[in-house]
């Protein structure tokens, strides 16, 4: 051993190297690099180096779309936890409960009422890191409760989607949200009040098939993963290679299925210039 590694033995006995908090740093999910977590915050969790838009919950999100200390959380519907009595490797009742230890969230759509740059609206967001987002009872009913605080606020119902699809625990009960979700759409239609979606990544399977489609402005964030079957089914269904960037945001916007790719930044300015116009008209007519 030389005497240098002597020195340091001894340097580091003598002044033991701190450890790192584990999150310090965050690994990006698009480019692959290492980005300050401080710094991913500050740029509302989007990439500095690629722009990849990271996942994001409703607390988060309620804070960048609203005005400061302008919004407070609806409350969450009852519904029967598991009317199926379900279980495959584990308990339906336990994976909502790890679900709600990891997240904090009753399930998976909360909703919140606020002002957007001044403007009434009341915004629901669902959460992937919520058993995937998955459309259930609790999710359906948080729905419909969602539009109902809209129609009774004369304000705009906003929902950003993230969703895997129905979930499988409560069979025909979740698809059932389906139909539920386009009536309640239909109700917000009828009281003259617009109903907006921001579809981020990703919006899949039945959520996409209802309440995901049926925006009277369609928006998404860049990158956004959306469809309703994934891409390797399809392509074994028609047997042919789908293009390029098929299910992205920038490829549906090209193809007309949506109305803007709005970067995350530009997004509560956006969301509070389309409030504005649909509300102005309604006010007009």
């Amino acid at each position: 051993m030389s005497w240098l590694s002597n020195v340091r033995n001894a340097l580091s006995y003598v002044m033991p190297k701190k450890e790192s908090p584990d999150n310090l740093w965050h690994k990006c999910k698009g480019c692959g690099q290492m980005v300050f977590a401080k710094e991913l915050e500050d740029n509302l969790y989007v990439c500095p180096n690629c722009g990849h838009h990271e996942r994001i919950g409703p607390e988060v999100r309620f804070a960048q779309i609203f005005d400061e200390d302008s919004y407070e959380q609806l409350a969450a519907p009852k519904v029967p936890e598991d009317p199926l009595k379900f279980r495959d490797q584990k308990r339906y009742t336990d994976r909502i409960k790890a679900a709600r230890a990891a997240t904090g969230e009753s399930d998976a759509l909360i909703n919140a009422s606020g002002t957007i740059d001044g403007r009434k609206a009341v915004v629901g967001v669902q959460d992937f890191a919520f058993m995937g987002g998955s459309m259930g009872l609790a999710v359906g009913e948080a729905f419909v409760r969602g539009v109902e605080a809209a129609i009774e606020e004369e304000a705009p119902y906003i929902i950003f989607t993230a969703a895997g699809g129905a979930r499988m625990q409560e069979g025909i009960l979740s698809l059932m949200q389906m139909p539920r979700a386009t009536v309640a759409i239909e109700m917000l239609h009828d009281a003259g009040l617009p109903y907006i979606v921001v579809l981020t990544d990703p919006t899949t399977g039945g959520v996409t098939a209802s309440y995901a489609m049926l925006g009277d402005v369609q928006i998404a964030e860049p990158g956004a993963l959306i469809g309703f079957a994934g891409q390797r089914v399809i392509e074994q269904t028609i047997r042919e290679k789908l293009p390029e960037g098929f299910q992205r945001a920038e490829y549906l916007l090209d193809h007309g299925m949506l109305d803007m790719v709005v970067p995350r930044a530009e997004l509560k300015a956006t969301l509070a210039s389309v409030v504005g116009y649909l509300c102005e008209r309604r006010k007009a007519a």
